[in-house]
C-alpha cells in the first residue's frame, strides 16, 4: 500500500476477497480467446486478492505508470511490477486500461453504496 500512497493516490474503497472461478472468467472475459486466459483465471481464483478504487488526478494514466509494464522484466525500476511481480501472468497487480474500464471494473467489485 505504501507504493500507492507514495504515488499520490487516495484509496476510496477497498476489499479483500477470493474470486470464484466463474467471477474470474467474467472479469477477464475480454481475454477469453487468448492462450493465457485459462491460466489467468486459474491463478486469479487460486487465492484472495485486494481490490481497490483509487483516486487521483489522471488516476488511470498515473496508476499505469506506477505499476509498470505487464512483463516485469520490461518494467522500469521502482514500479510495482518490477519490485513484486514473478512473471507476466503473475504480475502482482491489475490496472484499468482506460477510465471506461475503471468504471466497469469498480462496478464489478463494489456496490454503489460502497463507493465514495
Amino acid at each position: 500500500m505504501s507504493d500507492i500512497y507514495k504515488g499520490g493516490f487516495e484509496i476510496s474503497a477497498m476489499k479483500y476477497l477470493k474470486m470464484t472461478h466463474e467471477q474470474a472468467e467474467t472479469f477477464y472475459a475480454i481475454h477469453k480467446e487468448r492462450p493465457f486466459f485459462s491460466g489467468l483465471v486459474q491463478f486469479m481464483s487460486s487465492a484472495p486478492v485486494v481490490v481497490a478504487i483509487l483516486k487521483r488526478k489522471n488516476a488511470v494514466e498515473e496508476y499505469r505508470k506506477l505499476i509498470g509494464a505487464t512483463n516485469p522484466e520490461e518494467a522500469e525500476e521502482g514500479t510495482i511490477r518490477k519490485k513484486y511481480a514473478e512473471s507476466i501472468q503473475k504480475n502482482a497487480v491489475h490496472g484499468s486500461d482506460c477510465i471506461e474500464s475503471a468504471y466497469v471494473e469498480a462496478n464489478f467489485f463494489f456496490a454503489q453504496y460502497e463507493k465514495f
